[in-house]
């Protein structure tokens, strides 16, 4: 794969609403699966396909703690990404304004 196609990946696994909120919840840390599927209201094998896609484009890593998978962020350009993105955002609306 090269580094056009894993960009495209990585914009294309953020692309989706469920995804990006998944990493967003994540800004604050670590989190255990079981807490994700509480918070995110989307049945497991849904969550689970969600989380694995994160995890094949690199935007995710995890780590099993006892019984649990915790998920994380595995960089911090993923969350500057999200920010720079969220900003750009809230430029474009207040334009509009």
């Amino acid at each position: 794969m090269n580094q056009e196609d894993l960009s495209v990946k990585i914009f294309k696994a953020l692309g989706h609403p469920i995804r990006y909120k998944i990493v967003k919840y994540l800004f604050d840390g670590p989190k255990c699966v079981c807490k994700l599927n509480e918070d995110i209201e989307f049945s497991q094998a849904n969550l689970s396909q969600h989380l694995k896609i994160l995890k094949e484009s690199g935007i995710l890593s995890s780590e099993k703690i006892g019984l649990n998978i915790h998920y994380r962020i595995s960089n911090d350009e993923i969350k500057k990404i999200i920010e720079c993105v969220d900003k750009y955002v809230v430029n474009y609306i207040n334009n509009f304004k």
